[in-house]
């Protein structure tokens, strides 16, 4: 009878055991804090969106029915990140075509963001409703701005 309490007591504790390395495992893989800059401009470009965009594009990032577009799975967003900083800035008063539907409501773009700021913004909807871009340089966004500035 005590052989059997020993085998329980034994096979109780590698249970636990194994239970403990498959959590510590998992947390080493999806726990590990991000960078602390990728999360400074997350959370910076939450803000300014929320601020900024949300009134159209949604909290959500769905956009407003055929009026303004989605950002959440938008292969314009996916195939013409270069546009987006342009987007961000300037805006667009030409028709905008997104997941094959034709959006002409007019974009009204923010000036007076920084380039700093667009890449906290860009970090933000490129890393949030199913993008995974990670962290966008301010230098990127400075490209991409020095390709439309002239349009």
């Amino acid at each position: 009878m005590s052989s059997d309490l020993e085998y329980r007591v034994q096979f109780s504790i590698f249970i636990f055991q194994v239970l403990f390395l498959s959590i510590m495992v998992l947390c080493s893989i999806s726990c590990t804090p991000k960078d602390p800059r990728f999360q400074q401009y997350f959370v910076e470009g939450e803000q300014l969106y929320l601020k900024n965009c949300s009134n159209c594009h949604q909290r959500d990032g769905t956009g407003l029915g055929r009026v303004y577009p989605p950002l959440t799975k938008s292969d314009f967003m996916d195939n013409h990140f270069d546009k987006v900083a342009c987007l961000i800035k300037k805006g667009s008063s030409g028709p905008l075509t997104v997941n094959g539907v034709v959006y002409v409501q007019a974009m009204p773009g923010v000036l007076s963001l920084t380039e700093l700021e667009i890449a906290e913004i860009s970090t933000y909807i490129y890393n949030s409703w199913g993008h995974e871009k990670g962290l966008v340089e301010v230098k990127l966004v400075n490209q991409s701005l020095q390709s439309c500035m002239n349009d």
